[in-house]
């Protein structure tokens, strides 16, 4: 197994997408519950990105919260995600599997400063107004988005196998997502619901306060020091955390120190002992503790559990 350097497993609330061709920068998630290929982010670890996304479940279900608010996808089901929102996978069923394009959305604008990007992109995904929109198969319009995405797996799988080629999926993959953009904008509500300064406010300390964690997790730190991140009061913070993540900010913390442990665990060396340190715990008995109710194992069973 292949050791990592305890860097290597910091990862940032804020996911930047690093395409696998930098001249097309379209990427294809394929997400079950032990893999995601290409490497990315989404099961069971939040996140936030500047791209656009359309994800559909293509076996099982999901369970999935964007802005705090639960979404169950069935199989065939779907939905888009707009940009800047905190989301996170938070169930996939035995077997299940989904897909999840990403796209910055100078892909359906064209160029910079548009008729297409004023008029047809910018009032859609310029605000918090239109946070997803749920796709079903029960409705027509939506029935025709699906299937150009699963129309699209298939491109993207020729693309990969003609790796050494010069082929034309690049072309059809734009197309379709394109062609899907327009279906978008044909049925849904231009601004949405107007959306106040406080409310966006509101986000932006979220995502401050949620950074802090994610970048200083390994460091003490009490609630205090995470509602001064967000420049908000401590009462503030929980109400926020509440709302958005659905769980106090100590325990959204403990879990963030228990996932990224379990990547050191499995990713270094390091021991148990060395581990608690590492993710932030000041005492060996507690990291066990929490690690024990939180996954069902001891760390040193996880760690010497096949992979």
């Amino acid at each position: 197994m292949q050791r990592c350097n305890p860097k290597q497993i910091e990862k940032p609330l804020h996911e930047i997408n690093y395409y696998t061709d930098k001249g097309f920068p379209i990427e294809m998630y394929t997400v079950t519950q032990g893999n995601i290929e290409p490497s990315g982010r989404g099961y069971m670890d939040l996140h936030w990105h500047e791209e656009l996304q359309f994800t559909v479940v293509t076996s099982g279900k999901l369970k999935l919260r964007v802005d705090g608010k639960l979404y169950t996808l069935d199989e065939g089901n779907g939905i888009f995600i707009n940009r800047n929102l905190l989301h996170i996978t938070t169930e996939i069923s035995d077997g299940g599997r989904y897909l999840s394009f990403n796209f910055p959305d100078k892909v359906v604008s064209f160029f910079s400063g548009s008729t297409m990007e004023e008029n047809f992109v910018l009032p859609y995904v310029g605000n918090y107004g239109i946070p997803v929109v749920e796709l079903k198969r029960t409705t027509s319009w939506q029935k025709e988005v699906l299937d150009a995405l699963l129309k699209m797996e298939i491109l993207f799988k020729r693309r990969r196998e003609k790796r050494q080629a010069v082929g034309r999926e690049e072309y059809q993959i734009a197309i379709k997502i394109v062609e899907i953009w327009y279906m978008m904008i044909c049925n849904i509500e231009k601004s949405g619901k107007k959306i106040s300064n406080s409310y966006i406010r509101k986000q932006e300390r979220i995502q401050a306060m949620l950074s802090y964690i994610h970048n200083q997790y390994m460091h003490p730190m009490c609630l205090a020091d995470i509602a001064q991140a967000g420049n908000v009061s401590v009462g503030e913070c929980c109400r926020g955390f509440k709302e958005v993540v659905c769980k106090s900010p100590n325990e959204y913390l403990a879990e963030y120190r228990i996932l990224r442990s379990k990547e050191l665990l499995r990713g270094t060396e390091l021991s148990v002992t060395e581990v608690s340190g590492a993710v932030g715990f000041n005492s060996v008995s507690h990291f066990i503790q929490c690690f024990k109710k939180m996954t069902g194992a001891t760390p040193k069973a996880y760690k010497n559990m096949k992979c």
